[in-house]
């Protein structure tokens, strides 16, 4: 190897070691500055967290308990009671147009349909039966009646107004 050779080797190695020192360098300079800043936590994610985390029940205890459960009981009630289905009619054709039609008309999931075949025999268990299947639901050797059509949001009396819409109505 010439002379020129080796100056170049060793300037070229110095400067590659510079750089490789240089650049350690930096990287310590901005982990240590990383380190050093506060974390600042994004407000929606926070939110979310305490979603996540926050308890699913509460627990009632004592007389204080009680009055709460009572209380929280109570305010359940009204909530389910101002959600009534239907704007809360008690109209028959109504409810059966809007609910029930879907599986009464077709016969969909061995539902009867409206004709005196299907329904004499049913209507012969009496009405208080009737009432019974539609609000609790039943399930038979033909198919499945869900409580309340499937609808909870429905009064016992919206259910016995259909009922006795259905029954009024079979051909």
């Amino acid at each position: 190897m010439r002379n020129y050779d080796l100056v170049f080797l060793k300037k070229f190695s110095m400067l590659i070691g510079f750089l490789v020192f240089l650049m350690l360098s930096l990287i310590l300079a901005a982990l240590y500055i990383n380190g050093s800043l506060p974390t600042e936590r994004d407000p929606l994610m926070q939110h979310l967290t305490e979603e996540r985390i926050a308890p699913v029940g509460a627990v009632y205890a004592g007389q204080t308990g009680a009055a709460q459960q009572a209380a929280a009981s109570a305010a359940a009630a009204a909530a389910a009671a101002s959600q009534v289905a239907y704007g809360g009619t008690k109209d028959g054709s109504v409810i059966f147009g809007q609910l029930c039609s879907g599986c009464h008309a077709s016969g969909a999931g061995g539902a009867p349909t409206l004709d005196h075949a299907h329904w004499d025999a049913r209507i012969a268990k009496g009405k208080d039966t009737l009432y019974d299947h539609a609000i609790h639901g039943f399930q038979g050797a033909a198919g499945v009646m869900p409580a309340k059509g499937g609808n909870p949001a429905l009064t016992d009396d919206q259910v016995k107004a259909t009922v006795d819409w259905i029954t009024s109505n079979i051909k």
